[in-house]
């Protein structure tokens, strides 16, 4: 144990802190939500991750996803395993550059414990739920948090007992580009969610 798992550990007390050590995270998009929820689940904690996303790094993603200047141009899920591991250098993070699809998405996802939703668009949200839900997994999604100012607006909706969205469900980036403050609100949200599931003692299917 590192010294900054130490710290956490005396933050959380023994039992939530093996809770929260013990799961596994899948985290679907590496875009806004995905870094920066992944950042705070690691600050939390939180050890073992799977992240799967098939982009690269551009300016544009500078103002709103855990990304820095000198990293444009390269591989998102290989330069966000590199922060993660600043943070905490002993977290076990598999990573894959792929795009996730209806044919794909239950085996990349067959292990994982918990599941962040953290695509752009509608189409590729509604794919991954409808095709996860019935598994039984815990799965935190995020729909609506476009825009700035109202961040009061993103909230908490627990549709299902294993399905749980973050935003106004509303605002949509068509209308408006997305900005880091809300974004990092929701993903905030999205992995406050996960550590209060785990640290309640959910069971795991």
């Amino acid at each position: 144990m590192n010294i900054f798992e130490e710290k956490v550990l005396a933050q959380l007390g023994r039992e939530v802190f093996d809770k929260v050590r013990s799961v596994k995270i899948g985290i679907a998009g590496a875009g806004g939500l995905g870094s920066n929820c992944a950042s705070n689940l690691v600050r939390a904690g939180f050890k073992r991750f799977k992240i799967i996303d098939f982009d690269t790094i551009d300016h544009s993603n500078l103002n709103r996803q855990f990304y820095f200047f000198d990293q444009i141009g390269r591989s998102k899920v290989e330069s966000l395993k590199i922060n993660l591991e600043r943070i905490n250098p002993d977290i076990e993070v598999e990573i894959t550059k792929s795009r996730i699809n209806e044919s794909n998405v239950r085996e990349f996802f067959d292990d994982c414990d918990i599941v962040v939703e953290a695509f752009d668009k509608a189409e590729a949200k509604k794919m991954l739920v409808s095709n996860l839900l019935e598994t039984k997994k815990m799965i935190v999604s995020a729909s609506g948090l476009a825009g700035f100012g109202d961040s009061d607006s993103i909230r908490v909706h627990r549709v299902k007992e294993n399905l749980i969205i973050i935003g106004d469900l509303e605002s949509d980036v068509k209308d408006m580009p997305p900005a880091s403050p809300k974004v990092n609100v929701a993903a905030s949200k999205q992995a406050d969610v996960i550590l209060e599931y785990v640290a309640n003692g959910q069971q795991f299917v």
